[in-house]
């Protein structure tokens, strides 16, 4: 049988840190990262898409809050009121909707690679802060791939009869 390999041309990897400024590894002891191709025209786009889900997430929760707060309390079954419940199943759904968005655009399980298993209100604001610095390279690699484009396709005078 014979085999046919895509070539990886141009891969932007991203180590993540623990809380002791150590490179975090996975159960076998090989550092974990987040890889990027830089020559994946839909960064952006992913991006965007997620910063949108996000948003959209952050209003649902808000509403739905809104909604459990104006209804009375009652008692639940266990330790928390049926209110209290529905608080814990909307933050539990909203959470489930960053984890989605976030990974739209950093790749699977992206997400639980930089925060582990945690989940707080503040995640996407901590990850934005996370990747400024490579935001930049991101961008500037997007343009040059619109370079490139338009270099490859572009239309040449060589060969073009003209009306003189």
């Amino acid at each position: 049988m014979e085999y046919v390999k895509p070539k990886k041309r141009n891969v932007f990897k991203m180590g993540i840190l623990d809380e002791n400024d150590k490179p975090k590894k996975d159960k076998n002891g090989h550092e974990i990262f987040i890889e990027f191709d830089l020559e994946d025209i839909t960064i952006p786009d992913k991006y965007s898409k997620s910063v949108y889900l996000i948003e959209k997430a952050e209003e649902k929760l808000k509403n739905d809050l809104s909604i459990i707060n104006k209804k009375p309390d009652t008692k639940g079954k266990g330790l928390m009121s049926k209110n209290e419940k529905a608080k814990y199943d909307a933050l539990k759904g909203y959470y489930k909707s960053i984890e989605e968005a976030m990974d739209l655009f950093l790749g699977k399980d992206g997400t639980k690679k930089i925060f582990g298993d945690n989940r707080y209100l503040t995640m996407f604001e901590d990850l934005s802060e996370m990747l400024k610095p490579i935001m930049p390279k991101l961008k500037i690699n997007f343009e040059s791939i619109e370079e490139q484009i338009k270099k490859k396709y572009s239309q040449t005078d060589s060969g073009v009869l003209k009306d003189e």
